[in-house]
């Protein structure tokens, strides 16, 4: 079964999650308060941590920094209905997804299920690293460097330059964008890979002629650019 842990001092609320994800093939623990979360997490133990932004000891952001500043297990944040900050925020930090409260025990174990997907395929590639412009790629590894200095990138966010990478020179479309790395379908009212491309952009810089690298296109996608000779 796979280990999920939660970060959350909703006693209640854990005890029914549990109950579902045990009948969906998931073995549930959960830690109520910030500082055991975190051990917990860091101990590499879990498949994928469920954590609340919500903490009363200490905030679901500062825990998030925490376990990114030594471990990649996938996170998914639990955000409240409507609040736009927490969820590109989390993003920002290294969340892999987020899940709105209350949600649908249902959609909490597809989301579940797909980024644990992408970890699990991440896991078995073996593929020769991608070169464009200044930038190489290598998917063993998920190392990712610009001009020989290592960039760091979140899952999600290599999961995304791969793709585009993959496809420098050509528009991929958001909806093939969303299946790759958020493993999920795509849907208009959700903004997230839009947030993930912002973030990766940032930290990729520009070309060397000094042009974008990472090019929005109106209505349809994302472009990986390359230099002009």
């Amino acid at each position: 079964m796979n280990r999920i842990l939660i970060i959350d001092d909703d006693t209640e609320l854990c005890a029914l999650v549990a109950r579902y994800l045990s009948t969906e093939g998931f073995a549930v623990e959960r830690a109520a308060d910030a500082s055991q979360g975190i051990e917990w997490a860091l101990s590499g133990s879990y498949a994928l941590v469920m954590l609340d932004v919500m903490m009363p000891d200490l905030s679901g952001f500062d825990v998030l920094r925490r376990i990114r500043a030594q471990s990649r297990t996938p996170i998914l944040m639990l955000t409240a209905r409507g609040d736009t900050r927490d969820r590109v925020l989390g993003l920002e930090l290294g969340a892999d997804d987020y899940l709105p409260k209350p949600y649908d025990p249902a959609e909490l174990a597809a989301r579940i299920r797909a980024v644990l997907r992408r970890t699990e395929s991440r896991s078995g590639r073996a593929q020769a690293p991608l070169v464009v412009d200044d930038i190489e790629l290598t998917p063993s590894t998920r190392a990712v460097t610009r001009n020989g200095k290592l960039i760091e990138l979140t899952a999600v966010e290599f999961d995304l330059l791969e793709a585009l990478m993959k496809a420098a020179g050509t528009v991929v479309n958001r909806e093939d964008l969303v299946r790759t790395a958020l493993g999920r379908e795509f849907s208009p009212y959700d903004r997230s890979i839009d947030t993930h491309v912002c973030n990766l952009r940032r930290k990729m810089g520009r070309l060397k002629d000094g042009s974008e690298r990472i090019k929005g296109i109106r209505g349809t996608g994302y472009l990986y650019g390359k230099s002009v000779s």
